[in-house]
């Protein structure tokens, strides 16, 4: 969240983000509730001081009935006075605060312009595309084939856009799950099990809320949301806490599943599985000092890189432009695979440095030494990585011409064998 004092001292460049991200949010409207807060606080003050005042004029009365009722009466009237702009200024107060969670991050100066994904920027691609002495497959006809996909019986069990996986591919799910943990692990990422289900509070201290409570499931009798990403759960962490010093930066991990409404846009291609309401994911998060920011953001973005390059895997890193991060950052680097078989670059992981916004809206602070005043963090995430896209990308990269698919080598270990057949 932006404070109202940082709205305030740089109007022109929140609403020239907001012009940027393609998207508006009701500035004027907050400043003016600002100016009201301020003025009704400073007739209640004022009236306070007035209370305190007659208070000790009464005192000084004393035996002059007359004078002494007279300033009680004025008392009381400063006091029904105080109740009625108190009233006011909670609600002035409540209305503030609830417009300024409706205000997206600033946007770093390096990110592009642009309207859309159609203006995000290719930086870099690694590795060839990669060529077959056959034409290679699809995942959603490589997986049936195999035995060890099925959509019908999870369309049946759930609907649209849910699946089964058994056997090898089932494995080969679970491999990468572990694969991913472990090399985090050794990256200096401390790993955690978090909850699946977090409260309201928490949606909006992450910034999930009010902006995406569409694409969020809800148990309608409980106050619980299903997570759409660990991210959530990790700025919940230290929510309302005051962190001592020497504790950051925090590197953590955590494997999790995924739950989102995915509303698709109209002729989309949804098919097969890689784009689904239930996924899991191996997420990376950081909290640290704000001039460790960047370095962090970095750390991240070579991670993730690296347990692509580790898998065989041709990718390419992506600046999202300005009108395509998400609410929550201020600068976001997606990195895409290859997918031979369907012929298009699928998004395995999205790392966005959030700055200090997530921290304010979560109340989280640190003390960079014992005798300083307690400061906002910044709190960076990524993804490392998503499945089941990493699922359909090993499938259509390591098909071979007799349906089988060949593992990785540094999946050989967890899975136990060099091949995915039939189940």
């Amino acid at each position: 969240m932006l404070s109202i004092q940082f709205i305030r001292d740089h109007t022109d460049r929140v609403k020239s983000d907001l012009s940027r991200r393609n998207t508006t949010a009701p500035i004027d409207r907050i400043l003016d509730l600002d100016d009201t807060r301020r003025r009704l606080l400073q007739d209640v003050e004022a009236l306070r001081a007035r209370r305190n005042a007659v208070s000790k004029e009464i005192g000084a009365a004393g035996k002059d009935a007359v004078a002494r009722q007279a300033k009680i009466d004025e008392m009381r009237g400063v006091g029904d006075r105080i109740d009625v702009l108190d009233v006011d200024l909670k609600a002035t107060e409540s209305d503030l605060n609830r417009l300024l969670l409706e205000v997206p991050n600033i946007i770093d100066p390096s990110v592009p312009d642009g309207p859309d994904e159609s203006a995000n920027i290719v930086v870099e691609t690694v590795g060839d595309l990669p060529k077959f002495d056959f034409v290679p497959k699809p995942h959603w006809e490589l997986g049936p084939d195999l035995g060890a996909l099925d959509f019908e019986r999870g369309v049946k069990m759930s609907g649209s856009r849910f699946f089964v996986m058994r056997a090898g591919l089932a494995r080969l799910h679970r491999a990468l799950i572990q694969f991913f943990l472990n090399e985090n692990i050794k990256a200096g990422f401390q790993e955690h099990y978090l909850p699946y289900m977090l409260t309201e509070a928490s949606l909006f201290a992450s910034g999930q809320l009010p902006k995406f409570r569409d694409n969020l499931y809800k148990d309608h009798e409980e106050d619980y949301f299903l997570i759409p990403t660990a991210e959530v759960a990790f700025v919940n962490l230290y929510r309302d806490e005051i962190l001592p010093p020497g504790m950051l930066p925090l590197r953590y991990v955590a494997h999790t599943p995924c739950f989102r409404r995915e509303k698709m846009a109209a002729g989309r291609d949804v098919r097969g599985i890689k784009r689904v309401h239930q996924f899991e994911k191996v997420e990376m998060f950081v909290y640290c000092e704000p001039d460790q920011s960047e370095r962090e953001f970095q750390r991240l973005v070579t991670q993730a890189r690296a347990l692509i390059e580790m898998l065989g895997l041709t990718y390419r890193v992506l600046a999202l432009c300005s009108g395509d991060i998400g609410f929550n950052s201020a600068k976001t680097v997606d990195l895409e695979v290859w997918s031979p078989g369907a012929g298009e670059w699928l998004e395995v992981s999205s790392g966005s440095n959030c700055l200090d916004f997530q921290a304010h809206r979560a109340n989280i602070r640190y003390r960079p030494a014992l005798d300083a005043g307690p400061r906002f963090p910044h709190l960076l995430n990524m993804s490392g990585l998503a499945l089941p896209r990493m699922v359909v990308a090993i499938m259509e990269n390591y098909q071979r011409e007799d349906g089988t698919i060949a593992v990785p080598e540094v999946l050989r270990p967890y899975m136990g064998t060099d091949v995915i057949g039939h189940a």
